[in-house]
């Protein structure tokens, strides 16, 4: 075969044939992409079932009942289980930060590496700690040291939540550093810690996110519930986790549009270009919100542009919830040199925030069917909770890939 080679008879592939299908860069992205997107999943559990163990364990110290006892018991382990998938997904995460983006974790070094490590030492190990007390402490500590580590374990998850988003959120708005030159090469040197830690985007991302988490994990504990109920409808235990879930979810899902809708302010006040990706703006001038959106060709997937589309629109909309002004020019993806993967973020949006008005409308049901005393006698319902176990989870991701495909990649034509 070597000599066929040789001679000419065995044509070699040409360096155009031997180009990777993946750039390094894109490959780099996907890999790590898929690492959080794991790694996400229970991180959110911990974020989110937290209330729930905290008000479990409560209940069952101070009234001894049985529900709240079986109750506390059951979510306990699969907290601990998804705190260890947590820490075993994360830790592939530090590593990659090296592997897959050398370059900006070196200029980005000083900002990055404290946070990170303030979220090791500060909330891991205080989350860890407790929540050994809170697995095998119950016969070896007092009732209310007891309480106080379902608190604690509390606190280190919205903790470690915090730190997290204070590194993710600086690459959002960066602040409070400066451009220096070392060892020939220029960095991001810290300059006020306040600012970048405590950067614009922080508190809108961190109250969504946990608000999130809890939407997921009420939804997955409702889901459980409906799932117990519809096999014994007088399961006291079951009934009690299915009119907390409902309770949580009228008080998160609503809260949620009305915070996403102010965050969506923000982020055309910031990344104007993120915000032009999420309505498929192109061109420059009034723009309009698509309620519904529906793909009439293949195209559409790729490139959802306005005539490519069947949509349900309100007219200047969009402008409206930008600046307040249904006549209001937002600029457009037409502006910038460079944009973002215009169609992973229309469609993610779109995904988003239709399930964030189901989870509405779901908790409405529920908690018409509450006021009632009927909540477990509807199997409609039942199923609809079963049915919707996964979607606060989708919901959560599709979000997350809005925020990090869709961040700012380009400058302005203009500018």
């Amino acid at each position: 075969m070597i000599a066929a080679a040789q001679s000419g008879a065995l044509a070699l592939p040409g360096p155009e044939l031997l180009t990777p299908l993946l750039t390094a860069e894109l490959a780099s992205r996907i890999q790590f992409g898929w690492t959080i997107t794991v790694h996400i999943l229970f991180a959110a559990l911990s974020i989110g079932l937290a209330p729930f163990i905290v008000y479990l364990t409560y209940k069952d110290v101070t009234t001894g009942e049985e529900r709240y006892a079986h109750l506390r018991s059951f979510w306990l382990k699969v907290f601990g289980v998804g705190f260890v998938m947590g820490t075993v997904t994360g830790i592939p995460m530090s590593f990659q930060f090296g592997t897959n983006f050398p370059v900006f974790s070196e200029f980005s070094g000083e900002m990055i590496g404290g946070p990170l490590a303030f979220e090791a030492k500060m909330a891991f190990f205080l989350e860890a700690v407790f929540l050994g007390v809170l697995l095998f402490g119950r016969e070896r500590v007092t009732d209310r040291m007891y309480v106080l580590s379902s608190v604690l374990v509390g606190v280190g998850a919205w903790l470690s939540g915090f730190w997290i988003l204070v590194v993710n959120s600086w690459m959002q708005t960066p602040q409070g550093f400066e451009l220096v030159q070392r060892n020939g090469q220029t960095i991001a040197k810290l300059t006020d810690p306040i600012a970048a830690f405590l950067n614009p985007r922080l508190p809108w991302m961190y109250f969504h996110m946990i608000n999130a988490s809890v939407i997921a994990v009420a939804l997955l504990v409702g889901g459980v519930a409906a799932y117990f109920v519809w096999r014994k409808r007088d399961s006291a235990a079951w009934n009690t986790a299915l009119k907390a879930a409902v309770v949580v979810l009228l008080v998160t899902a609503p809260i949620q549009a009305l915070h996403g809708d102010a965050y969506a302010r923000h982020v055309q006040d910031t990344q104007p270009q993120k915000f032009a990706a999420m309505e498929a703006h192109y061109d420059s001038g009034e723009a309009d919100l698509h309620l519904i959106a529906l793909p009439t060709d293949f195209s559409s997937f790729t490139d959802p542009r306005a005539e490519n589309l069947f949509t349900v629109s309100l007219p200047g909309f969009a402008s409206f919830l930008a600046e307040g002004d249904l006549d209001a020019p937002i600029q457009g993806l037409d502006a910038y040199e460079e944009n973002p993967p215009v169609a992973l973020v229309f469609w993610s949006f779109r995904f988003m925030v239709g399930l964030g008005f189901l989870f509405i409308g779901l908790a409405l049901w529920g908690g018409y069917r509450l006021k009632q005393g009927r909540l477990a006698d509807s199997g409609r319902f039942l199923g609809a909770m079963m049915l919707a176990t996964p979607l606060g989870y989708a919901a959560l991701l599709t979000g997350w890939y809005v925020t990090e495909i869709g961040r700012q990649r380009g400058s302005s034509r203009t500018s």
